[in-house]
């Protein structure tokens, strides 16, 4: 809040000092600093241009610093599609005073009333007595004095000009050329390589190693040795490799069969529910759980149960970390979402006080949740300990990174609705049961660590302890309340303390899940009341915004299909993200050969609301890439276990979209000028995955409710077809 008790918008209300955010430079340069980081999702280009519109400077001096701990504001993980509205809406108003001030400054300067004076490119120019001074004469290299109080009006989206515009992301050249620096390049003097031997699966001991013989190999300059951790440091990448690889093939381990059965893991969810608590308005409640009661006078009730399995991040580059440990003092180069977080992680991981160390946000291979970017920079750090005074630069293997990063976890949801006579919902049942969504790092304790080598290493700490999550909006439950106007609705998230697979934040949490089966389900109650099923959603919605993109998609698409049985058909679904950001709908085109059981999507549409658009380029990518995300998920993601370990190691064992499979995604944009910016990261995953779903419905007249929708399980459905089930 301000001094006059005004609540300041996003991340303002952590830190309001106008320095903190903004500085003009000597050079002619503005610096904006962010404490959200750059993912793949563009907001690096979205807070430069916001910060070029409000101080009326050119897109080309503007720098961003992002992710450095003790140089930009904490503004905790990115994550959850909060980067606009916490610093997007942050940025505004503070670059918005930062103007004011030195507006206010050129009046003095030039001697004439501020109200009067004009700004191009930084430039203040006063038409009445022809006289101008520069921002960089003004401010250049003192930082900005006070705090921004709210009191200054942002820019009227009337005037923009570079704020809802396409502008090519900041450092698009430099990553199509070549010339980006990501984390896997980073080079410095006296770089040293590091490698770690992993455990073959969860609860694995090690019995013995010769870590005698690799100590004497060609290069190694280290071998460490600690519980069930085992690493190796070389002076180059290649003999840390062999070194590794020689380590592993010397080590013996003591496994246990200690895994569900991999392909009746619905049903161990539901046996080992652990809670269950009523969700109201989208917050999990301490409360009875009422039972399903249909209304007596229901003209039909329908159910239906949706299931989805374990989901890889499965990051085309393996995570990857440079760290030096130098005078008592850590740098890491990572590609952690959450810099602050981590640092206070790997405080208490290492026994070093917070300021001793400065996480440096280096991009990596993208991911939308917790992969093992926040693991790799503890493995670089304890190597680095070992090596004082050079910088290690430490790589995972694909088979680290697909048997070791936190995975999205396997859910359940069972619907339950009846209908009146005239197609209207009148009851609405959602019933949903998942692990943890929860396992990025916390400040680590003597006893508990949410970061991978310290439950390996002595003293080795537990992971964190599973608890169900009552955040509005989080977790399993994301999404499960539905957006449509019911007149009754019963929700109920079902809690499994166990986690026989480490789980995590994955992009959406549990929206993915929770939208495929409330937006398949309204497709079977749409068919079971006769009704087309955009008409359907449309009688069930009065939120202007929400009708508006359903309609755009189904437009788009060329709604209304035609019927089952020609096996090309067309699906649609809608989402309100969190219900309270980005409005999306996604409407597809897919061919099904039932012979071969391949599905093929021929054709996309996304329809997106996200409040004011501020890069158009960025927010269209957001969203088409979410919508191939989706496509992947739906028809081949699926972490593949037995007994004793994961046996998805390789994309041959955990396939993905290719991009001959990827089909072209038309994306429609509905700007609200003026409007608050809405998180669109995560919106257009759930809707694509059941839009896809609802094509296949509409293309064979057979309903699949259990992802991936794979050539065995398409063949499968035809043959339950054709024998009436």
């Amino acid at each position: 809040m301000n001094g006059e008790g005004k609540m300041l918008p996003g991340s303002l209300a952590k830190d309001a000092r106008i320095a903190s955010w903004v500085a003009i430079e000597a050079d002619g340069t503005v610096t904006v600093r962010t404490g959200k980081v750059e993912i793949g999702q563009g907001i690096r280009t979205a807070v430069a241009m916001i910060a070029a519109e409000e101080l009326d400077v050119g897109m080309e001096r503007i720098r961003v610093v992002s992710g450095i701990t003790g140089d930009v504001v904490d503004e905790g993980v990115t994550s959850g599609s909060g980067s606009m509205e916490q610093t997007g809406r942050a940025l505004r108003q503070v670059t918005a005073e930062a103007r004011a001030a030195l507006i206010a400054k050129a009046a003095a300067h030039l001697g004439v009333d501020a109200g009067t004076l004009e700004v191009e490119d930084g430039t203040v120019r006063s038409p009445a007595t022809n006289s101008q001074v520069t921002y960089w004469e003004l401010q250049g290299g003192q930082p900005f004095v006070g705090v921004a109080r709210g009191a200054v009006a942002p820019k009227d989206p009337a005037g923009y000009t570079i704020v809802g515009s396409c502008v090519p992301e900041l450092d698009a050249v430099a990553k199509v050329t070549g010339g980006a620096v990501f984390i896997h390049d980073l080079a410095m003097d006296g770089l040293v390589h590091g490698r770690v031997v992993r455990p073959p699966s969860t609860g694995a001991v090690l019995l013995s190693v010769d870590a005698a013989a690799v100590r004497h190999l060609d290069g190694v300059l280290q071998v460490i040795e600690s519980g069930s951790f085992l690493g190796v440091v070389a002076t180059d990448e290649w003999q840390a490799i062999k070194a590794r690889d020689a380590l592993a093939l010397s080590a013996q381990w003591r496994e246990s069969a200690q895994l569900p059965d991999e392909d009746n893991i619905s049903a161990w969810l539901i046996d080992n529910e652990t809670a269950a608590h009523a969700v109201i308005d989208g917050t999990p409640e301490d409360a009875p759980v009422p039972d399903i009661a249909p209304p007596v006078d229901a003209a039909k009730t329908l159910e239906a149960s949706y299931t989805r399995p374990y989901h890889m991040h499965a990051s085309l580059g393996p995570s990857a970390a440079v760290a030096l440990f130098e005078g008592g003092r850590l740098t890491v180069h990572g590609a952690s979402q959450g810099p602050y977080p981590l640092a206070r992680a790997l405080a208490g991981s290492l026994g070093l006080e917070e300021d001793a160390i400065t996480i440096i946000h280096t991009q990596g291979a993208g991911c939308y949740g917790h992969n093992g970017a926040d693991d790799v920079c503890l493995d670089a750090a304890l190597l680095a300990q070992a090596v004082e005074g050079r910088p290690v630069r430490l790589q995972w293997t694909r088979a680290d990174e697909h048997l070791w990063e936190p995975y999205g976890p396997a859910m359940v949801v069972m619907t339950n609705a009846s209908l009146d006579n005239d197609g209207n919902i009148t009851d609405w049942n959602l019933d949903l049961w998942s692990t943890t969504h929860q396992g990025r790092p916390r400040p680590t304790t003597e006893t508990h660590s949410g970061l991978l080598a310290d439950w390996h290493r002595e003293p080795a700490r537990a992971r964190p302890v599973a608890k169900p999550n009552f955040s509005n909006e989080s977790g399993a439950h994301r999404n499960a309340w539905s957006t449509y106007d019911l007149p009754h609705q019963r929700v109920v998230s079902h809690f499994v303390a166990e986690t026989p697979l480490r789980t995590s934040s994955f992009r959406g949490l549990g929206n993915y899940a929770n939208i495929f089966a409330i937006e398949s389900f309204m497709d079977e109650l749409a068919a079971a009341a006769g009704l087309d099923p955009v008409d359907f959603r449309l009688r069930h919605l009065a939120d202007a915004r929400g009708r508006a993109v359903i309609e755009a998609a189904a437009e788009a698409i060329g709604w209304p299909p035609g019927g089952p049985g020609s096996g090309t058909g067309k699906g649609i679904a809608f989402n309100r993200y969190k219900n309270s950001k980005a409005y999306v709908a996604v409407a597809m085109e897919v061919e099904v050969n039932e012979e071969n059981g391949v599905i093929a999507v021929s054709r996309a549409v996304v329809a997106g609301d996200a409040g004011q658009v501020v890069s158009a380029h960025g927010l269209a990518c957001q969203l088409e890439g979410g919508v191939i995300q989706a496509i992947s998920w739906t028809l081949k993601e699926r972490v593949r276990f037995g007994p004793q370990r994961v046996t998805s190691v390789d994309w041959e064992t955990y396939p993905i979209l290719t991009f001959p499979e990827a089909p072209i995604v038309e994306c429609i944009l509905l700007n609200q000028p003026g409007e608050p910016y809405l998180g669109a990261g995560e919106g257009s995953q759930g809707p694509g995955g059941a839009a896809l779903a609802n094509a296949v419905f509409n293309a064979t007249g057979v309903r699949l409710r259990e992802i991936p929708f794979t050539p065995e399980r398409v063949r499968a459905m035809g043959v339950a077809a054709r024998r009436g089930a």
